[in-house]
């Protein structure tokens, strides 16, 4: 089982509008909220997600009216006084025609055969009412754990067997709530999703060819490098050669790993997909730190060892331990994918 930063499957479900005397923002809220009581009933969803509203302008979607994102979804999110509840009477006091979306990230569990694992953000529900009268409703995916076969083309039956059923009943009870059937999405790099989950590929065999080595990690290395400054102070971001790395946490949580080629000019952090935009958040610090040693003429296996023996910092540090060696970059991607 892998983890994702892209969607391995969504599906969509188009509901009737609200009757009697419904306010359109508090149904939309409220079919949220179904959703993940479903998801959670099934440990598809904790009760310590997030969750953003947006409102913007119908006639032009640029022009954001309301922004509020990254609010705790708390054990009653619509009680009077939660931000969610507030988020939300904003949303419902706004004149023009509008389009709100509410997007709750769903952290939650997959099975294996010895355990339980958790991902902070295992699925996503996105809900948006179009001027007030439709509502549309999407389901996103960031796990293999439903599929035959992982994103690395190895079967997976254990994986498949223990959770491939609790996703076809989430999707059936969610579509009995909504009132119809959902509309798969598209076949992606990934899989292709069905009404009651994914199709099995084991007969045809997968589109792509390892999708999550070919399209998740260079989209990674992307995201990580978005939000830095262009800078020629750089190792190389790849290698053919085994590494060696150590572990980062950040406020407790493991987040990725940092690492060095043991024969070539390559460095750089892979993140823990599983704890989600920590990660990505952390990594980019630690590209930054890898380009201060780069600027000092240190050698991949010396920027390591130099930042080891820097003094601890507040939130997002080392763990304390020995250097780890793993035979190639591809074995450490797949650490930091899985667990």
């Amino acid at each position: 089982m892998i983890n994702s930063s892209m969607p391995v499957g969504d599906w969509t479900w188009e509901v009737a509008p609200a009757s009697g005397g419904v306010r359109p923002a508090a149904r939309a809220a409220e079919v949220a909220l179904g959703i993940w009581n479903i998801l959670a009933e099934r440990d598809l969803a904790t009760p310590v997600g997030k969750v953003g509203v947006s409102v913007r302008s119908a006639g032009d979607v640029r022009d954001v009216l309301i922004d509020a994102d990254g609010m705790n979804l708390e054990p009653e999110p619509l009680a009077p006084g939660t931000a969610f509840a507030r988020a939300m009477d904003q949303a419902e006091s706004v004149e023009e025609n509008c389009v709100v979306t509410i997007r709750v990230e769903c952290p939650g569990y997959w099975l294996e055969p010895d355990g339980k694992y958790r991902a902070e953000k295992l699925f996503t529900i996105r809900v948006t009412l179009w001027a007030r009268r439709s509502l549309m409703v999407t389901l996103e995916t960031y796990s293999d754990a439903w599929l035959t076969i992982d994103t690395r083309n190895r079967e997976q039956p254990q994986v498949h067997a223990l959770n491939a059923p609790r996703l076809a009943a989430a999707l059936e009870e969610i579509s009995a709530l909504l009132g119809s059937a959902p509309d798969p999405g598209d076949e992606n790099y990934f899989a292709k999703p069905t009404p009651d989950g994914f199709e099995d590929v084991r007969i045809e065999g997968p589109a792509y060819d390892d999708s999550w080595g070919t399209f998740e990690v260079p989209d990674q290395d992307r995201r990580l490098r978005s939000a830095l400054p262009d800078s020629e102070d750089e190792y190389e971001c790849i290698t053919d050669h085994p590494v060696r790395y150590l572990a980062v946490e950040h406020a407790g949580h493991l987040v990725g790993y940092l690492w060095a080629s043991v024969a070539d000019d390559a460095a750089g952090f892979a993140p823990r997909v599983a704890v989600g935009d920590i990660a990505f958040q952390a990594g980019a610090e630690w590209l930054l730190a890898l380009r201060e040693a780069h600027g000092q003429g240190l050698t991949p296996l010396a920027a390591l060892d130099w930042l080891a023996r820097r003094p601890p910092r507040p939130e997002t540090d080392l763990v304390p331990g020995a250097v780890r060696e793993l035979t190639s970059l591809d074995a450490l991607e797949e650490l930091s994918g899985r667990y």
